[in-house]
């Protein structure tokens, strides 16, 4: 493949890559698939614009796209990295490109995973969260590990689908993201506290996780059974439903049955509960 990439074409796609463009790939390369409506929140102020430009870099070869077709409706255009996007990457990196990583059968095979809506529907938080600090002075998104530096990180004791740090107004969250479709049994699913535990014990460091699940019904169900296994482990959670506003107040704590909190108050209600723990 390296042999498509001479210098010249590589000096023609360098006049014509932006530096959001290239911040662009590098997210999509690391997030595996982002929608037109999260690149949108992510990168441009508004619609038109993105998708003038994400047809532009689809025609380069950079990015390459898919639109799956779901029971209703219609999908937006869902990205993946493309052959020339690699290569970029691979020389900003200075890497060969064989060393890179990147296999165009694999990065589109998530067009066909049974993980799909898992994926995107994880990767919708970021956006969230990225797009409210990228035009809020006062929000800021400082950490966000994808569910593959998780894994290499903390993939003894637990494989979360992402883990994060976020302020607010002068308040400041870690947390750990399962992002729940409901493929899985409540019990399974309750039963990844114990994996937290054994990473508390291990680290000593307490960091909630926080359960997006993809209904109400789901969710009360989930509630009530995290809610004794939380006490028994010692590792605080909570609960809300996807949708617009991950930071907002949508999250319901383990120990508390009714006034949901945002995002960052998360961390100032466990802080104060820390010595009843």
């Amino acid at each position: 493949m390296n042999e498509h990439y001479t210098p010249t074409v590589m000096a023609s796609l360098a006049t014509q890559l932006t530096s959001r463009d290239r911040h662009l790939l590098r997210l999509i390369w690391t997030h595996k698939v982002l929608t037109s409506h999260q690149i949108t929140r992510i990168a441009f102020n508004d619609a038109t614009t993105a998708r003038h430009r994400l047809v532009k870099l689809h025609h380069l070869g950079v990015l390459h796209r898919f639109r799956p077709k779901p029971p209703t409706g219609s999908a937006p255009w869902h990205y993946v990295l493309g052959e020339s996007g690699a290569a970029v990457l691979s020389a900003e990196d200075g890497t060969e490109l064989a060393e890179f990583g990147y296999r165009r059968d694999r990065v589109l095979s998530i067009a066909y995973s049974q993980r799909l809506a898992h994926t995107v529907g994880t990767n919708d938080v970021f956006a969230h969260l990225y797009g409210t600090a990228r035009r809020s002075s006062g929000c800021h998104l400082h950490t966000w590990w994808s569910e593959r530096r998780c894994a290499a990180q903390w993939g003894t004791h637990v494989r979360p689908d992402a883990y994060g740090r976020w302020t607010e107004n002068g308040r400041t969250v870690d947390f750990f993201l399962e992002y729940d479709t409901g493929s899985e049994t409540i019990g399974r699913v309750v039963a990844k506290l114990d994996g937290y535990a054994a990473l508390t014990a291990a680290t000593g460091i307490i960091t909630p996780v926080l359960f997006l699940t993809n209904s109400s019904r789901r969710e009360g169900n989930l509630q009530e059974r995290l809610r004794l296994r939380a006490i028994q482990t010692a590792v605080p959670c909570a609960t809300a439903v996807a949708g617009p506003g991950p930071h907002g107040p949508v999250w319901l704590p383990h120990d508390r049955r009714d006034q949901r909190l945002s995002l960052a108050e998360l961390g100032d209600h466990w802080r104060q509960q820390e010595p009843r723990r």
